[in-house]
């Protein structure tokens, strides 16, 4: 059973590529059988982002491809020079792909804290520079939509992650929620996985990346579980729950995730847990260090992207990629 998206030419986009991703945008461009544009994105010698596009983009439909994960600051004044960049050259329509949403977590003000809601000054800074939409995966927040006053196009790894999951040998698989707010999620996977179980780890958090496991809610003694997230940061949250199930008896424990943040101490944590597998996709690139682990396989979200830019310029639906 294929979930992952058969791609086809589209051969009046241009595609440009930011240094977050070099690797998937390389990828998402050999899907859609065209070459990355010729641009020079780099650094002036007092650090000021230095963009110049060296061919010609007048009235073309472009797509930038850049995350804005670590270091966040930089890749996202990457992409907001290209786009003014490419906007100034008389690029058509111009499109950020941004497989990867940073500061997405900052996106409310919790209890009146005089915090800013960060997410939404990104969404502004895009929306004022010339962008006409934007395409992005599995932000962390949907309402996040809501921020921009262009249309926003998000896309999920689940098709990707899916795959992998339907392609190992699961001895009575059980979905598990890592927290309460992430239960929408488990429960689409869960369905999508021969209509399998779900469960949801509750907990507390005392303070910002340290969390607490309190209970298990559901079955997982003697069976396969699978934690599934949006994303994975320091790992703390997802090795004590690792450690929870265990504890409850879980047979093995495979975590799925899109996102491999991977801050902090995350590969010292990964690399200690309970956890069997730790499965993350390329929408940021894994450092050294995690990509040395072995228990961390990393797949690829091309097909997925690919497909959507390739819909996105035919003015095709978005949402039917992911009717099953």
């Amino acid at each position: 059973m294929k979930h992952t998206p058969e791609v086809h030419t589209v051969p009046d986009i241009k595609l440009f590529a930011g240094n977050a991703t070099p690797s998937l945008a390389k990828k998402i461009a050999d899907r859609l059988f065209c070459k990355l544009g010729d641009a020079e994105v780099g650094v002036f010698s007092d650090g000021e982002i230095s963009v110049q596009i060296n061919e010609n983009v007048r009235g073309a439909d472009v797509f930038i491809i850049q995350s804005t994960c670590a270091p966040t600051n930089d890749n996202l004044m990457e992409l907001i020079v290209m786009v003014d960049a490419l906007r100034r050259a008389s690029a058509g329509r111009i499109t950020a792909v941004i497989p990867y949403f940073g500061y997405a977590r900052q996106d409310r003000r919790v209890r009146s804290a005089r915090v800013p809601i960060t997410a939404k000054v990104v969404a502004d800074f895009l929306s004022s520079v010339g962008v006409d939409r934007v395409l992005t995966c599995d932000l962390h927040a949907e309402q996040i939509q809501g921020f921009f006053d262009v249309p926003v196009d998000n896309v999920f790894g689940s098709p990707v992650l899916l795959e992998d999951m339907l392609g190992k040998e699961l001895d009575n698989p059980v979905v598990v929620s890592p927290d309460i707010g992430g239960v929408v999620r488990a429960r689409a996977v869960a369905k999508l996985l021969d209509d399998s179980d779900l469960a949801i780890i509750d907990k507390r958090r005392p303070q910002a990346n340290v969390a607490q496991v309190m209970h298990i809610i559901g079955d997982v003694q003697g069976r396969d579980c699978i934690i599934v997230d949006d994303m994975i940061d320091t790992g703390g949250t997802l090795c004590k729950a690792a450690e929870a199930l265990k504890e409850h008896g879980a047979n093995r424990v495979f975590a799925y995730a899109t996102h491999p943040v991977f801050s902090g101490n995350a590969p010292k944590n990964i690399a200690e847990s309970v956890i069997d597998e730790v499965i993350v996709t390329d929408t940021i690139p894994l450092s050294e260090e995690m990509a040395a682990l072995d228990k961390v396989t990393q797949l690829t979200m091309s097909s997925v992207m690919a497909e959507a830019i390739r819909r996105v310029s035919n003015e095709e639906s978005i949402s039917a990629m992911f009717k099953h």
